[in-house]
């Protein structure tokens, strides 16, 4: 297989007060797992499809095409996701990241209101970005499905998944109560290496 399933990077006792333990197997093992291999699957099909017929009313290629950036980023997305986690919320000011949030939302306080709106608004995802095609600025973007939301050339830092999967077994339909405890578990090193790596190009 082209892709492969990746193991979560954080342990599930790093993240109880986020989700109960069968999220966490059922977010891994099912939902992204499920992503994953259908990206396989589809690049397979893509393989022998039938260009001479593509159609933008219907065809086999249109759908597997689709579906290839809607599986491709629920996988990405929920790599992000993970990786995001881990720590206990804090951060040092002096964290490259936590500057450019500064000079680009304001404050730590606005970004925060951003975010939480977004994810409060999304039906899919709220994902910190950063735009480098346009103004190389910070973004919160809403993602109502994995494959519509972002601009085009911006680097996803941050992945808050809003889907009711991987909130409802614990907290059931207070999503507010899960993102205040999703911005709690948030490792600004984790995310400041990305930050890092990504701006200098």
């Amino acid at each position: 297989m082209k892709f492969e399933i990746k193991e979560m990077k954080i342990v599930f006792e790093k993240l109880e007060n986020l989700m109960d333990n069968e999220t966490y197997k059922w977010h891994h093992d099912i939902h992204y797992a499920g992503y994953v291999n259908k990206r396989n699957e589809i690049e397979k099909e893509l393989e022998n499809a039938d260009k001479s017929k593509a159609n933008a009313n219907y065809s086999l290629f249109r759908e597997l095409k689709l579906e290839e950036t809607w599986n491709g980023n629920g996988a990405l997305l929920h790599e992000l996701y993970w990786n995001s986690l881990g720590g206990n919320g804090a951060f040092d000011e002096n964290l490259e990241i936590i500057k450019k949030i500064n000079d680009d939302f304001g404050s730590m306080e606005n970004w925060k209101q951003d975010f939480i709106a977004c994810g409060k608004s999304a039906r899919g995802w709220a994902v910190l970005s950063l735009d480098l095609f346009s103004d190389k600025n910070l973004r919160n973007f809403l993602y109502d499905v994995h494959n519509q939301g972002g601009v085009v050339g911006s680097i996803p830092l941050i992945a808050l998944d809003v889907f009711e999967h991987a909130y409802y077994h614990k907290f059931g339909p207070d999503r507010a109560a899960y993102i205040a405890e999703f911005i709690n578990n948030i490792d600004w090193k984790k995310v400041n290496e990305t930050f890092v790596r990504y701006s200098k190009h």
